[in-house]
């Protein structure tokens, strides 16, 4: 039976605009790289786990709660747009960790916060690895279709409540059950993690208001039609990028694939064919791995193999 390590310590990053809870798995090898995980909506550092304790053989990493989620309260300026989040993320990298280039991690809204981070301060981020980000697409999902509803002012302070009336272990079952591809690949262990996390969570006055704020912060970026929009964006990014996604996903529509490097400079696309919307929790093997040849590689840091094409392409991996 596979052992289940322990939920990486975490401390508090006391910075200008917010106060971040930021759990650490320091690197296997003293002076590897810092790199930053970046959690999605109604998530938490403890999505990163597993998948921090591979990647530690590589790069020295931090996952925090961005600000009114997991233990971190809403940030003080009270933006919890995807850039806001950006802001404050780089204000960790530049005082806790001496404003060293990193590696960042996002998944989903974190992709999002992530994309910002990257492409307005391109001395902070070293690469860029994408899974499942939450981009603009053409059309909606069967699993992402009410997200627009619950984001209009009023109809989602009555929902948000309502569905928070739950019991704790009924709404993590159907949180894994949207994300997951086959949701028994998730430990005992965890489930019981995101049960206690989100029962802690019931108690914080301002837990509804804050998945609400992000969660229209994030869907303003969807109708941006301006030049910072999340597309061009992507345009200014300078790193190696990789982008995953999971062909089961049910809130992402994998053809976004083909627009990933379209638009990202130095991408490379891997699409699991027996994933959801996590792949971080669901396979953090595979995702380990994938990183490991595409951005170690292109980085020139980690003798592994990669795929035979330096341009921007789509890989799918087994």
């Amino acid at each position: 039976m596979p052992v289940v390590i322990e939920p990486w310590p975490q401390a508090e990053a006391y910075l200008p605009d917010c106060t971040l809870a930021v759990r650490h798995a320091p690197p296997v090898e003293p002076g590897a790289p810092p790199a930053l995980f970046v959690h999605g909506l109604g998530g938490s550092s403890l999505n990163w786990t597993d998948l921090m304790s591979l990647m530690r053989a590589d790069v020295d990493c931090w996952a925090p709660d961005l600000g009114g989620f997991g233990q971190s309260p809403p940030p003080r300026d009270g933006d919890q747009s995807p850039r806001g989040y950006a802001a404050n993320l780089a204000a960790f990298v530049e005082q806790e960790l001496d404003a060293s280039a990193v590696h960042v991690i996002g998944n989903s809204m974190g992709g999002a916060v992530a994309l910002q981070l990257a492409a307005r301060r391109p001395d902070l981020v070293r690469s860029l690895t994408l899974i499942s980000p939450a981009m603009p697409a053409l059309r909606a999902t069967r699993g992402n279709v009410h997200l627009p509803v619950i984001a209009v002012p009023g109809v989602g302070e009555r929902l948000v409540p309502r569905y928070a009336s739950l019991a704790a272990e009924a709404r993590v079952k159907a949180t894994i059950d949207a994300c997951f591809a086959d949701p028994t690949r998730l430990p005992e262990r965890r489930m019981a993690e995101a049960v206690a996390e989100t029962r802690a969570r019931d108690d914080l006055p301002y837990a509804a208001d804050a998945f609400l704020r992000a969660l229209r912060g994030l869907l303003m970026t969807f109708l941006d039609p301006g030049p910072e929009r999340p597309w061009k964006l992507a345009e200014r990014v300078q790193c190696p990028t990789l982008v995953i996604y999971g062909r089961k996903d049910p809130l992402i529509d994998t053809r976004a694939a083909h627009r990933v490097t379209r638009h990202f400079p130095d991408a490379e696309v891997q699409v699991l064919p027996d994933c959801g919307h996590v792949a971080q929790m669901e396979h953090p093997d595979l995702v380990f791995h994938a990183w490991q040849r595409s951005i170690g590689r292109r980085l020139g840091r980690l003798d592994q193999p990669g795929p035979t094409s330096s341009s921007s392409g789509i890989v799918t991996t087994s």
